[in-house]
């Protein structure tokens, strides 16, 4: 086994999607390929995942153990972070994209939808969809910047000084979890609509160039959510959780 390889306690397929991930990024391509959701389902057993989409979880655990064997990079191995510098690292990342190109995909389906929703009514739902994942993501950010990262950090500090951490941040840290959690249910979900109903992004022939710009935008922002929400999800919020 390589050194950099974590080792596994339990057997791989009795572990959660989220755990497995959590402890190395590496296996995320795996999932991507058998189109498991590592972000959002990342809470059930791995065996569950290959029986609900009728995998071989032997094939599965293989490809998992090969993707481990490979040397690991220090800039993946977002398990070992501190909660402070992960924090910033989702800001500067993943809200930053966020901050950059909502406000232009919801322009751009919505252009599309004006002008190709006769032929393709599919863009007129996705509009409607991504409209409102547009504004629940910018509430959802503020929340996480400016109420969840510093309690964390806050309590974080306490921790490390040897010191008791606020009851108040201790019951914010709570709420926002549970809070935020569910919220990340809600939007990917509105994310899996919309790659169902785009089927797969595929493009149709008679489309204009906004059209693809939009559903390779749309692809690309949903790639950016996975990882996204899986730091949250399966490393930052445990890992806040324990505190």
């Amino acid at each position: 086994m390589n050194e950099n390889t974590p080792r596994q306690s339990r057997d791989v397929s009795d572990k959660t999607i989220g755990e497995l991930v959590a402890a190395d990024y590496r296996t995320a391509r795996v999932f991507e390929k058998y189109g498991i959701d590592f972000c959002c389902g990342g809470k059930i057993p791995l065996a569950t995942a290959c029986r609900e989409r009728r995998i071989d979880p032997v094939v599965v655990s293989r490809e998992i153990e090969e993707a481990g064997s490979e040397p690991l990079e220090r800039s993946q191995n977002y398990a070992a972070w501190g909660l402070p510098f992960l924090a910033d690292y989702i800001i500067n990342t993943h809200h930053a994209y966020l901050n950059e190109n909502l406000n232009q995909i919801a322009a751009y389906a919505n252009k599309i939808a004006q002008v190709h929703g006769a032929k393709h009514p599919e863009v007129i739902e996705i509009a409607g969809i991504f409209a409102r994942i547009a504004i629940d993501m910018a509430a959802h950010l503020r929340e996480e910047e400016d109420v969840l990262f510093p309690a964390i950090k806050r309590i974080d500090a306490a921790v490390k000084a040897g010191t008791e951490p606020d009851a108040e941040d201790r019951a914010t840290l709570k709420t926002c979890l549970a809070k935020l959690d569910h919220e990340h249910e809600e939007i990917g979900a509105a994310v899996h609509t919309i790659r169902h109903i785009s089927n797969n992004y595929l493009i149709p022939d008679d489309v204009c160039n906004t059209f693809m710009l939009t559903y390779r935008m749309l692809k690309e922002f949903e790639d950016d959510l996975h990882k996204h929400v899986h730091l949250e999800n399966n490393i930052l919020f445990p890992k806040a959780a324990q505190l």
